[in-house]
């Protein structure tokens, strides 16, 4: 099979500004790879695009999975332009770093999961870009696409070369639609901003602008099972109280296996009848309260009944009875 040199176009994609518009340090200290001087984070506009899927686009290709990741690692470092015009008055953004993922729940159009390749890209903050930002934030300028270099374009249906095979793309064999499948990619060359797309899902991202969330905020969002954009600040926020609550989650069951210890110490005292391992059955299920009344329960029983008696005791009826003669409770 020949190699293929195409240009995939993405559909419907929005711009995803980060909170605030804020600039992590991992962000800048990768972007500052690309530069000739140190940029500080107001001195860039980071956004992120989403550049192809392996949903089928207008043409009746689609990316494989596999070829995703192979372009993931191809688009590192790539310049973004205008209506795929190479000319160097025509950058606008470069992509630094870039990443597949899935999204939770979502199928593409053959009813597969559906996996789309994420870059975040910046450009420098100044007159000349102040339109584009604008465009950018706006959502005018948010559909994009892909020029890159696959090694073949195959069949679904057979996974022969689709310009030979005998089946015909948009066409249904044995209730699959066949589609051409873009694989061994082996060079991005740009990414560029278009009017008219050809891949439904690619483009620019949009997350929500506005302040951080509340940790409350945050789980009230998980509650709803729904999909939502962190910043850094929230992401950071959400670490910590996961980290938190698996050293709470660590101390409570030192604390729980601590318990059932005391449990079977006091049962083999109170209740011995009772076996080590059907008492160990029993409070493997319970939780810390149950635990705790049981324990209460053995300190009851055992204490009952190794009371301590005084070396000098006796009842009260013997005292009643008390006589010289009769006394023999410490003669010799």
């Amino acid at each position: 099979m020949t190699d293929s040199l195409i240009e995939k176009n993405a559909v419907s994609a929005q711009v995803i500004p980060s909170l605030n518009n804020e600039v992590s340090e991992l962000d800048l200290q990768l972007i500052n790879n690309y530069t000739r001087r140190q940029l500080s984070k107001n001195e860039v506009f980071v956004f992120s695009v989403v550049l192809c899927d392996n949903d089928i686009d207008r043409d009746g290709e689609r990316f494989t999975v596999e070829s995703l990741f192979e372009l993931q690692k191809l688009f590192i470092g790539k310049t973004g332009i205008i209506d795929h015009n190479p000319s160097a008055y025509n950058q606008t953004a470069r992509i630094f770093s870039c990443e597949v993922e899935a999204v939770d729940g979502m199928k593409n159009f053959l009813g597969d999961d559906y996996f789309r390749l994420t870059a975040k890209a910046y450009l420098p903050v100044s007159d000349k870009n102040k339109d584009v930002i604008l465009a950018i934030d706006s959502g005018i300028i948010k559909e994009v696409s892909v020029g890159c270099a696959v090694g073949n374009i195959v069949c679904n249906i057979c996974g022969k070369d689709i310009a030979t095979c005998s089946h015909n793309k948009g066409e249904t064999y044995n209730g699959k639609v066949c589609c051409g499948e873009l694989i061994n990619p082996y060079d991005a060359y740009e990414w560029s901003f278009v009017a008219v797309p050809s891949q439904k899902r690619a483009g620019v991202t949009k997350a929500f602008i506005g302040k951080d969330f509340s940790m409350i905020d945050i789980l009230n969002k998980i509650d709803e099972c729904k999909g939502f954009a962190l910043s850094d600040n929230d992401c950071v926020k959400l670490c910590d109280y996961i980290n938190n609550l698996k050293q709470s989650a660590s101390d409570g069951v030192f604390y729980r296996d601590s318990l059932i210890g005391e449990v079977l110490r006091l049962s083999a005292i109170a209740q011995p009848e009772i076996s080590r391992a059907t008492m160990e059955s029993v409070l493997k299920n319970m939780n810390v309260v149950q635990l705790n009344e049981f324990k209460s329960a053995f300190e009851k029983q055992k204490n009952a009944s190794f009371s301590a008696v005084p070396q000098l005791y006796s009842s009260k009826e013997f005292s009643d009875n008390f006589n010289s003669e009769s006394d023999t409770q410490f003669k010799f």
